[in-house]
């Protein structure tokens, strides 16, 4: 018995090992070695990198563009998150009833999650080039004066917003509209009989059973939130005056516009951190409450 179960641990970690082996060579190692590089200098030509300690991580602090970066993805995860997932639910809850033309809605709603992201700024580019653009057209119309959405510090991180609410909001809906089919309709029809209103069967009944694929959207909007920088680099360069920096954009900056590795790796290790706190009270906190262990 004992040699049976050694050999079928064997065969288990047998089976893990290439995922463990890709876990590693692309998770783990690049981590561990970003850590490492940003605790040394910038090498530059014949001249090798050297430790630093600190160093880098003081300049950091002091550097005021990292802090406007760092407020701005904060803002724009506030302002993309929620609604993101409040659209994906609505438009899953609309397409998985009985309508004329449901498969046509359903396509179209999830369209922009197929497009390319460079392809979708560009055509948001279109959207928002003043007097020109179709909102500055529909604006005009309408008496509305021309607005210089992507060159007016006020309007341009909410413009990029909304490019990423419209892409993101179809991706998220299949994952909610997957988790409505599953549902058995005697689900329904059990509250109904019980006399159970539309708004208490959402809020007490089907909202909870949806809260696994809710926590799952979470983490993925999360991680959207802080890997924005396609967008970016074709509507605004970060600009107007850093209105639009967000922090991945200024990490791809710091290291291949300004060719400053040790800092981009410093910057890298402070959205790694983000991420794994973030990681860690979804998982350990979220997850038992989504569960209700």
């Amino acid at each position: 018995m004992k040699t049976r179960a050694s050999m079928n641990a064997v065969y288990g970690w047998l089976l893990l090992l290439p995922a463990m082996v890709l876990l590693i060579a692309f998770t783990h190692y690049p981590a561990l070695s970003t850590l490492w590089h940003s605790f040394f200098s910038t090498p530059r030509g014949a001249r090798p990198a050297r430790f630093v300690g600190m160093d880098n991580y003081a300049a950091m602090i002091d550097d005021p563009v990292f802090w406007e970066a760092l407020w701005n993805n904060l803002y724009f995860a506030l302002g993309t998150i929620p609604l993101s997932i409040l659209l994906a639910l609505i438009m899953a809850l609309w397409v998985n009833g009985k309508l004329h033309g449901r498969g046509f809605l359903r396509m179209a709603y999830f369209t922009p999650t197929v497009l390319p992201m460079v392809a979708v700024a560009n055509i948001w580019l279109f959207f928002y080039t003043p007097q020109y653009g179709l909102l500055d057209q529909i604006g005009q119309f309408l008496g509305f004066p021309a607005v210089n959405w992507l060159g007016n510090r006020d309007t341009v991180l909410p413009a990029i917003m909304a490019v990423t609410v419209w892409k993101e909001a179809g991706f998220f809906m299949i994952f909610y509209l997957a988790a409505l089919q599953q549902m058995s309709p005697s689900v329904r029809e059990a509250a109904l009989l019980e006399g159970a209103s539309r708004w208490q069967y959402f809020w007490r009944i089907l909202l909870p059973l949806l809260m696994p694929t809710t926590l799952f959207v979470l983490i993925n909007a999360l991680i959207n939130a802080f890997r924005v920088v396609d967008q970016i680099v074709v509507m605004t360069g970060g600009g107007p005056d850093n209105a639009s920096m967000l922090l991945l954009f200024y990490i791809y900056q710091a290291g291949f516009r300004f060719w400053d590795s040790a800092y981009a790796a410093t910057l890298t290790v402070v959205l790694l951190v983000i991420l794994g706190i973030t990681a860690l009270v979804n998982f350990n906190w979220l997850d038992r409450k989504t569960h209700y262990q």
